[in-house]
């Protein structure tokens, strides 16, 4: 079997493509500038990640599901009132549904999990970084461990609650 990668499976996937992410800060991997431009105050550029969210509505528009848990604490860092406030916000105009797993106050059922995507619950594609939030490499996991990734996923959606409802509580914070 040829590994596809990211890009091709997102253009495959069918129904349904999960991702887990854990660390508080990805400033390294993307959106550079539209995170400097957020701590400098300014207001979000005209077309920020519209290309990611022309996307998304490519998927949902034929009935295909992509969301995510971020599994974290309070207070937030930086970099995740940027992805919160002006990510997440932005992405679900493009129909992707968020989740977040809020450990400040219990433990976290997922400790020691790396950040990954999960297509269809068929492919798993773990997503390494290094200390500065910058990806150093994806490593597609064999078919015979999905399930464990599988569980992952039913795991941080147990114990997350809807990004709106968090957002509500907790968008000072």
């Amino acid at each position: 079997m040829t590994l596809k990668t990211l890009g091709e499976l997102f253009d495959t996937f069918e129904r349904e493509a999960f991702r887990l992410e854990t660390l508080n800060d990805y400033s390294n991997s993307g959106s550079v500038d539209a995170y400097r431009a957020f701590l400098s105050g300014e207001p979000q550029p005209d077309g920020y990640n519209e290309a990611w969210v022309s996307e998304l509505r490519s998927h949902t528009s034929e009935g295909k599901r992509i969301y995510r848990v971020h599994i974290l604490s309070r207070p937030l860092t930086p970099y995740l009132r940027f992805e919160l406030g002006w990510g997440y916000q932005k992405n679900a105009t493009g129909g992707e549904e968020f989740f977040i797993l809020d450990t400040t106050s219990k433990s976290n059922p997922l400790e020691g999990v790396e950040d990954f995507w999960l297509f269809d619950e068929r492919t798993a594609v773990v997503m390494h970084y290094d200390e500065t939030g910058a990806i150093t490499g994806r490593e597609t996991i064999p078919a015979d461990r999905t399930q464990e990734f599988t569980t992952c996923r039913d795991t941080a959606l147990a114990h997350a609650e809807p990004f709106s409802e968090w957002w509500a509580k907790h968008a000072g914070a």
